[in-house]
């Protein structure tokens, strides 16, 4: 994946151009610097945020994007969602001078939109991208590249989980890329600003209108109710469908988690459903 960047400082844009497969030096953050005469802008650009998390639900299960598409009903919305998302058309129009609207076909957007977002990747699959980012975490980001005359060259993808969004303190927004892998050969854990000129940001349901929450975060307890669900479910099945049992023996055992185990491994699951137990040593079996 190609990243273009550029600095705040508009003297020095060409000299701090660069690109995560290779330009040198990675841009530096905005100046914090006030100007006059500007009207006071709270920073509430992460409310909407920080407002829900991925983490631990009530049940005690660990929710994230990740666990969350291992649950059949969200796999299954995800991917109709986004499939049926990116099989519609984009056409890009213009007027005519006749009050009608047609087909801009030579702009070069057009091929963009339509056809192929950048070398990589087709519209399709683009599109597919950016939905499945928009509802998981809430928010779908894509750079937009452009070339020395301003032309719009490619719209790449960025990863939702490692895009932050923070205000200068004149007011401007700005994002934060951070670049955990190897994009960059031999460097790692990089943040690189974007303007937001450069950054193409569709925010889903949020507070704020600048932000959205993920759906995820804010409906992990019931997801990890399912994911309970799915686990007792495993283990009762995996467990022949019976309930806990208790082994005893006569006398006191040196090894009594080797008894256990063999009796898992030779009685457990459903493959041994059935199985007639042989038991030594005066061992006998009770159910709880």
């Amino acid at each position: 994946m190609v990243l273009l960047g550029s600095s705040f400082n508009e003297h020095h844009r060409d000299d701090e151009l660069r690109s995560v497969s290779g330009l040198p030096d990675l841009r530096t953050a905005p100046e914090r610097r006030t100007l006059p005469d500007l009207p006071d802008i709270q920073n509430n650009v992460r409310d909407s945020g920080t407002t829900f998390f991925f983490g631990k639900s009530t049940s005690g299960e660990n929710v994230d994007e990740k666990s969350a598409m291992q649950i059949a009903t969200v796999y299954a919305c995800v991917r109709l969602l986004a499939d049926s998302v990116a099989q519609i058309p984009l056409h890009l129009y213009k007027w005519d001078g006749e009050d009608r609207s047609v087909k801009a076909r030579e702009h070069p957007l057009y091929k963009i939109l339509h056809r192929q977002a950048n070398p990589e990747m087709t519209k399709f699959s683009f599109m597919e991208m950016l939905m499945v980012q928009l509802l998981l975490w809430g928010n779908a980001y894509a750079q937009i590249v452009r070339d020395g005359k301003n032309s719009v060259l490619g719209l790449y993808p960025l990863l939702a989980e490692n895009v932050k969004i923070d205000r200068e303190e004149s007011g401007k927004l700005y994002y934060i890329y951070h670049a955990y892998t190897n994009d960059v050969p031999g460097e790692t854990n990089k943040d690189i600003y974007f303007r937001r000129e450069e950054i193409l940001h569709i925010p889903g349901l949020g507070f704020n209108g600048l932000v959205g929450f993920s759906p995820i975060a804010m409906m992990k307890n019931p997801l990890g109710s399912t994911i309970s669900v799915e686990k007792y479910g495993s283990s009762f099945f995996r467990n022949n469908g019976q309930p806990i049992g208790v082994l005893q023996h006569p006398t006191s055992l040196k090894d009594p988690e080797r008894l256990r185990q063999d009796w898992k491994r030779i009685y457990g699951g459903s493959e041994n459903a059935h199985n007639v137990a042989i038991l030594e040593e005066g061992v006998r079996p009770e159910r709880r």
